[in-house]
């Protein structure tokens, strides 16, 4: 029996769009750690899901890359990208 889809979390959805929109402008983890005045530890944490960031450091981090918060956290904002980006 196929298992259904599982629906991404909050978090994994803010990780994987933060990874995306920092690929996309070509920024390393060290660059946006840097920027976000966050370890890149911390930043590669929040980009695989597995750290639960603060709202305050959403904020850090959206403003570091010059992306509005809203599309950090939108599921469809960077799907259409698909794994390219992943």
């Amino acid at each position: 029996m196929e298992k259904p889809p599982l629906t991404p979390t909050p978090r994994q959805i803010f990780g994987t769009n933060l990874r995306r929109a920092r690929r996309l402008k070509d920024v390393s983890q060290e660059e946006l750690a840097f920027r976000s005045n966050l370890s890149r530890t911390y930043v590669s944490e929040v980009e695989r899901g597995i750290r639960n960031v603060s709202i305050d450091n959403m904020g850090q981090l959206s403003d570091a890359l010059g992306v509005p918060l809203k599309d950090l956290v939108d599921p469809e904002m960077f799907s259409a990208l698909g794994s390219k980006l992943t």
